[in-house]
């Protein structure tokens, strides 16, 4: 059986008020987008969607059709993977409660980002136009 070494995975990306909404999940202390990996007959937007309501009990309304693709590189249990993400500008609804396997969630201000985000959130939110 051959292991594959490829994630896909796909998230929202909710800025408001100069702030971008982020979390802390599961066994890392990395501030993230939320989101996560496809599932059997999911596309990426529908994960969006899915990961936006499981984590933080929001629908979300996406903003941009297409998805800013990013390719990352990680180990886990000593294997490499490459980690496809898939980035969807969007906007929400709801009261954001604290869901599956978030720890805590905050919005940060895009002029002082926590040091300890994820790899994928500055080359997003430049490529969104948020940050230079």
């Amino acid at each position: 059986m051959i292991m594959q070494k490829i994630i896909i995975a796909s998230g929202p990306v909710i800025v408001k008020d100069g702030k971008v909404l982020l979390d802390i999940q599961g066994d890392d202390n990395f501030w993230k987008f939320c989101g996560g990996k496809i599932q059997e007959n999911e596309n990426l937007s529908s994960t969006a969607k899915r990961r936006a309501k499981e984590e933080l009990g929001i629908d979300i309304e996406i903003k941009n059709p297409e998805a800013f693709l990013l390719h990352i590189k990680q180990e886990k249990d000593g294997e490499d993977y490459d980690v496809i993400l898939a980035h969807f500008l969007s906007d929400f609804t709801g009261e954001i409660i604290t869901g599956n396997g978030v720890r805590e969630w905050d919005w940060h201000s895009l002029e002082n980002l926590p040091d300890n985000i994820a790899p994928n959130i500055l080359p997003t939110l430049k490529h969104f136009g948020f940050i230079k």
